[in-house]
């Protein structure tokens, strides 16, 4: 289940009451670009596209080009 809220003052204020026990462990997670690690792409932006002489098929026969798997 996820909750939605926002920080003031330092502590996590929920937008609605939640039914959560006392003393349930959490994990929050900021939404904004504060602290976000960004989707794959974004993250590995700086080496997407550089790798060359590849066969053209590559991306499809990766499995049997590093470890030597047979065709399916």
């Amino acid at each position: 289940m996820t909750y939605r809220g926002h920080v003031k003052n330092g502590l996590i204020v929920l937008e609605s009451p939640a039914d959560i026990p006392e003393g349930t462990p959490v994990e929050v997670r900021p939404l904004s670009d504060a602290g976000e690690i960004g989707t794959l792409a974004e993250r590995y932006k700086d080496i997407i596209g550089i790798a060359e002489g590849l066969p053209p098929d590559s991306s499809r026969k990766h499995d049997q080009y590093l470890y030597g798997t047979p065709e399916r």
